[in-house]
C-alpha cells in the first residue's frame, strides 16, 4: 500500500474536508489514527497523550502506537477531541486548513492545539489554553465534545462551572488562532446537563444531551444520586442560528443519562440516535408537526449477575453511523456487547451483527485474547469497513467496574451487507495508560458534518 499523505485524503480544492458523505466514502483508507489515552485516574504519575496508531494491514508496524505526543502536564484526562475545522466548511470562504486537533483535559480544563498537519503521523503540541482562562471567561469548566461550527469557531460542551455542579454550556473559541471567545449560547442556564451535541445546517438545527453534575459521577457511580436529580434525561433541540433552545425532549425513566448524539450523514436528514447509557435504551428522534418527537427503537434488557445490587444494564456508551447511514453501532460497556444494526428503515433497527468482547455478566468472548473492561469508544472508517473500539470510559468509573483494568484497542471488520468478525491480527497496548476517543487523519463518522 503506497503512502498517501494528510493532504491526499481531503477535499482536494479546498483542504477542508468532503462536500458530501458520497465524496467521504470514496476517500483512500486511513493509515493510521489517532487515539486519546490517558493516565489521568490510574495511579500512574505520568502525562495523558495523544497515541498515533498504525492501522496499515500492510505495515510492519500494524496495531501497535508509533507516536506518542505527551500533554505538558500531569492530570488532564485526554477524553474527547475534535478538528478546528471540518467538511461543514467545505462552501464558504474559508481559508482555514484542516491543520489541528483541539483535545481538551475533561478534568484539568485545559484545551491542547495539537499541529497535525505539519506532520500527520508526529503530531506536536502548538499551544495548550489553561482551563483557569476558560473558566473566568465563560464561568464553566469540564470541556467534553469539540465541534467546528459555522462562522470560523470552535464550540466546546462545558459539563460543569467552578464548583463542579451542572451550571453548563457551550464555549467558544476562534478556529483561526484560539482566541476564548465566550460562551456560544445566547441565555446562560439554557439547559440543567449538558454532554454532546451535534447540528444539522441545512436545518437551522442542533441537538444536546445530558450527562450529570462533576461533582456526582467524578467521583464515581453512585445509583443514589440518578433519585436525587443529579444526571439527566433529556435531548434538548436548538435555534443554530439563534442559539437559541426551542424544544426540550424528557426521555423519561427509559432514558436515563442520555449520552451520545448522531444526526443521520445526509445533509437533508431530519432524524438521528440517541443512546441512553443507565436505561440502555436507544431512541430515534424524527420531526413532527413542526418540532421533534423521540421513539425507543431499541431496549438491551438488564441481567441480573451475582454480587451485584441491581440487574446490570448494558450501559449503552458509544454509537455510530456508518456515512451512507447504512448501519448503526453500539457498545454496552457493562454487558461486554458491541452491536450492529441496519437502519435502513430508520423506525425499526434489525441486528445484523454482534461481538462479545469482555464485560461483567460472564458471556463467553470473540476475543482470543482474555480482555477486561468492555468495549465503549468506538470509530468507524470513512468507508464503513472497519470498527475500531477501546474499552476505557472515564477514570473513576473504569476503576470501580473494571479495577485493574488493562486498557486495549481492537479492530472490527464490516461486512457490506451486514455482519461484524473481529480482526484477530490487532490488538493495541497502551502499557500503563488507557485509550479512549479515536479519530481518523482525514475525518471521520463522527467529526463530519456536512454543508
Amino acid at each position: 500500500m503506497t503512502h498517501h499523505g494528510h493532504e491526499q485524503h481531503g477535499h482536494q480544492h479546498s483542504g477542508i474536508g468532503f462536500a458530501s458523505p458520497a465524496e467521504a466514502q470514496a476517500a483512500p483508507p486511513e493509515e493510521f489514527v489517532y487515539v486519546a489515552a490517558l493516565h489521568t485516574g490510574t495511579g500512574v504519575d505520568e502525562p495523558d497523550f495523544l497515541a498515533v496508531v498504525d492501522v496499515n494491514p500492510e505495515s510492519d508496524t500494524y496495531g501497535t502506537i508509533t507516536h506518542r505526543t505527551f500533554a505538558p502536564g500531569v492530570g488532564d484526562e485526554f477524553h474527547h477531541y475534535g478538528w478546528q475545522v471540518c467538511s461543514s466548511a467545505c462552501h464558504t470562504a474559508t481559508k482555514l486548513q484542516r491543520q489541528n486537533l483541539v483535545v481538551p483535559g475533561f478534568v484539568s480544563g485545559n484545551i491542547h492545539i495539537v499541529d497535525v498537519g505539519t506532520d500527520p503521523r508526529k503530531p506536536a503540541i502548538a499551544q495548550v489554553i489553561p482551563g483557569e482562562d476558560v473558566a473566568k471567561k465563560t464561568g464553566l469548566t469540564r470541556p467534553h465534545t469539540v465541534h467546528c461550527m459555522p462562522g470560523e469557531i470552535v464550540t466546546i460542551s462545558m459539563l460543569g462551572d467552578r464548583n463542579g455542579d451542572a451550571a453548563c454550556g457551550f464555549a467558544v473559541l476562534d478556529a483561526k488562532n484560539f482566541d476564548i471567545l465566550g460562551r456560544w449560547e445566547a441565555d446562560a442556564g439554557s439547559v440543567p446537563f449538558n454532554y454532546d451535541f451535534w447540528y444539522q445546517p441545512r436545518k437551522n438545527v442542533m441537538v444536546s444531551s445530558e450527562f450529570g453534575a462533576p461533582n456526582a459521577y467524578e467521583g464515581g457511580f453512585d445509583p443514589a444520586h440518578v433519585a436525587e436529580g443529579k444526571y439527566g434525561q433529556r435531548i434538548h433541540f436548538w435555534d443554530l442560528t439563534e442559539k437559541r433552545v426551542t424544544q426540550t425532549i424528557d426521555l423519561g425513566a427509559e432514558g436515563l443519562i442520555p449520552l451520545e448524539v448522531r444526526w443521520l450523514h445526509d445533509p437533508e436528514a431530519d432524524e438521528g440516535y440517541v443512546g441512553a447509557a443507565l436505561s440502555s435504551a436507544m431512541f430515534r428522534w424524527s420531526r413532527e408537526n413542526g418540532g421533534y418527537r423521540a421513539d425507543k427503537v431499541i431496549q438491551v434488557e438488564p441481567v441480573e449477575v451475582a454480587g451485584w445490587p441491581f440487574p446490570v444494564p448494558g450501559l449503552i456508551t458509544d454509537l455510530v453511523i456508518s456515512l451512507d447511514d447504512r448501519f448503526l453501532y453500539f457498545s454496552n460497556w457493562l454487558h461486554g456487547d458491541l452491536r450492529q444494526y441496519d437502519i435502513s428503515d430508520p423506525a425499526n433497527p434489525k441486528l445484523t451483527g454482534q461481538l462479545w468482547l469482555g464485560g461483567v455478566i460472564g458471556h463467553p468472548s470473540d476475543s482470543p485474547w482474555r480482555l477486561g473492561g468492555g468495549p465503549q469508544m468506538l470509530q468507524l472508517s470513512l468507508d464503513g469497513r472497519r470498527l475500531y473500539v477501546t474499552n476505557s470510559l472515564f477514570s473513576t468509573w473504569d476503576n470501580q467496574f473494571y479495577p485493574g483494568m488493562d486498557s486495549w484497542m481492537l479492530k472490527i471488520d464490516c461486512h457490506p451487507d451486514g455482519g461484524i468478525s473481529l480482526d484477530e491480527r490487532f490488538k493495541v497496548d497502551f502499557g500503563s495508560a488507557r485509550g479512549h476517543e479515536i479519530h481518523l487523519p482525514s475525518g471521520d463518522a463522527t467529526t463530519e458534518i456536512f454543508p
